[in-house]
């Protein structure tokens, strides 16, 4: 009965707001950036309304917070335009700079996004509903994945200068850019996500257009200054709104060389299908995942439990590297459904500045109603929702929901739920689970939680040909950023992380001519 009241009555008077946490007014973000300008745009405006419903006298209403420009065909290819100008086959100002003179830029423009981190951390509470806490590390992680990208390059710059010698032959590496990337990052991690790719694009000399993400988009308003302060006109270029009138006229040209998408397959398979020669295209994709869990008999059930608690619920399961489906032994399936329904209801769920709150509003409007129709399916083949007010709704907030058992006819079983509907399978024979990942047309990572050695490593060189991770008694992560991060079959086809992602947008080169020659000698010392 607490847990429906407290759902019942979850959305606040905005006068009970804590003064920290507040928005005091709108974010206008009418401005988008093409050719070192900030336009002003007079067009179309797209509301955005926060996840986190308000009350007042007269019930529960929608918040809007901000405002962006729906960009249109026109201001798209003025910023492809800006990016072809400034790479200009190589010769442009930023591929031809100077490391040292590239890195130096974007440490200035580090420091312009340092201070605007509360700004940042607000916006991504009220507009994606993620937890202040939450909001806090992905700003922090930003920064340090930045710094520790100019850490890396630096690295691979201070190795290409020993030369290369083989069969009379000297030889001198150097890494050259791909040319003009669209970059278009999540909304699950606006800002962090939209770094890992934005971050080696440029470091490595590419110029850059950045489609800002459906949600999350206001917070770039706080970081557009930096980028026109801290850039040569034309490296960064800033666009917003319906990616079919602004992306697809970008494809289309067939002048881009490099996509740099995070999303949803079929997202990216459109984007694809609009380039005129899909082969010049190089595409550096993360995409959906359904990660699995395996729960051997001898697992330690506590360890079980808390990981996969915090694998599936993280940020209400809005992760592509959350735990989606839980394979346990019948051996031991009771007492772990026990022990889980008995965590669920553990869990803090509430507003996103609340402390101890772990479940808050989902960011996509029309979520909830997806999982429930997901639940809905699941009971009619003879599953149930095992926690009391498992699936209960309001407005944007969906209280986790454990189902069980699940099986092969539902759709929970294969389909990508990205939300808090925890579903868990009984097996008997290992090769149950083992023939689901092999069959899964997902393959990013995998959970295995058991202490037999053997059994174990039997199962990693099986499964290591399906997915890019597997964890070993702990939960699916990206993480730390020097870990490989990738996906197989429909999860992505590249391997991303701090070193990966700098050689992914970069083409390493050689310089080479017989050792006599005094010339090469000459231009290599130089």
């Amino acid at each position: 009965m607490i847990i429906e009241q407290k759902i019942r009555h979850l959305f606040p008077d905005e006068s009970h707001i804590p003064e920290k946490f507040l928005l005091k007014k709108q974010v206008i973000y009418n401005q988008y950036l093409i050719n070192g300008e900030l336009q002003e745009w007079s067009g179309k405006m797209c509301d955005v309304i926060s996840p986190v419903r308000l009350k007042n006298s007269t019930g529960i209403f929608q918040k809007v917070i901000g405002k962006y420009p729906s960009l249109t065909e026109k201001e798209a290819i003025e910023a492809l335009n800006s990016s072809l100008q400034a790479y200009d086959y190589g010769r442009g100002i930023w591929p031809s700079l100077p490391l040292v003179e590239r890195i130096g830029y974007f440490l200035n423009f580090v420091e312009h996004l340092q201070k605007k981190k509360e700004e940042i951390i607000t916006l991504l509470m009220w507009e994606i509903g993620k937890l202040y806490t939450d909001s806090q590390k992905e700003f922090t992680r930003t920064v340090s994945y930045i710094k520790n990208s100019i850490k890396k390059l630096k690295e691979f710059h201070s190795n290409s200068l020993k030369p290369l010698r083989g069969n009379r032959l000297i030889g001198k590496i150097r890494f050259t850019p791909l040319g003009v990337v669209l970059c278009m990052g999540p909304f699950n991690y606006p800002l962090y996500e939209t770094f890992t790719i934005l971050t080696p694009a440029l470091l490595m000399g590419n110029t850059v257009i950045m489609k800002t993400p459906k949600y999350g988009i206001l917070l770039f308003h706080h970081i557009i200054n930096a980028f026109k302060s801290s850039f040569p006109p034309g490296v960064v270029n800033i666009i917003h709104g319906d990616p079919k009138n602004i992306i697809s006229p970008i494809i289309k040209s067939g002048k881009i060389n490099v996509l740099a998408f995070t999303g949803l397959k079929s997202t990216a398979e459109y984007l694809m299908s609009q380039h005129p020669d899909p082969q010049k295209l190089f595409t550096i994709l993360g995409l959906e995942a359904k990660n699995p869990a395996i729960i051997l008999p001898d697992a330690d059930i506590y360890q079980a439990v808390e990981e996969c608690l915090k694998g599936s619920l993280f940020f209400n399961g809005q992760r592509c590297t959350a735990l989606k489906i839980i394979f346990v032994h019948t051996k031991i399936v009771k007492q772990f459904i026990k022990m889980f329904k008995e965590a669920i209801e553990r869990i803090g769920f509430g507003m996103p500045w609340e402390k101890g709150v772990m479940i808050t509003p989902l960011t996509e409007p029309d979520k909830p109603v997806y999982l429930k129709k997901l639940i809905m399916d699941a009971e009619n083949g003879g599953a149930k929702v095992i926690n009391d007010y498992g699936g209960t709704i309001n407005q944007t907030f969906f209280y986790p929901a454990l189902l069980y058992p699940v099986n092969l006819k539902m759709r929970i079983y294969t389909e990508e739920q990205f939300g808090p509907v925890v579903p868990v399978v009984p097996f008997d024979d290992i090769q149950e689970p083992v023939q689901y990942i092999i069959e899964s047309v997902y393959g990013q990572q995998l959970s295995i939680f058991g202490n037999d050695a053997d059994i174990i490593s039997k199962l990693i060189d099986i499964l290591i040909h399906q997915v890019c991770r597997i964890n070993i008694n702990s939960m699916c992560q990206r993480g730390p950023d020097k870990f490989p991060f990738g996906g197989k079959k429909d999860s992505g086809g590249c391997v991303l992380s701090i070193a990966d992602a700098l050689q992914l947008f970069s083409m390493k080169m050689i310089i080479s001519a017989k050792k006599s020659e005094d010339v090469f000698l000459n231009i290599y010392n130089k």
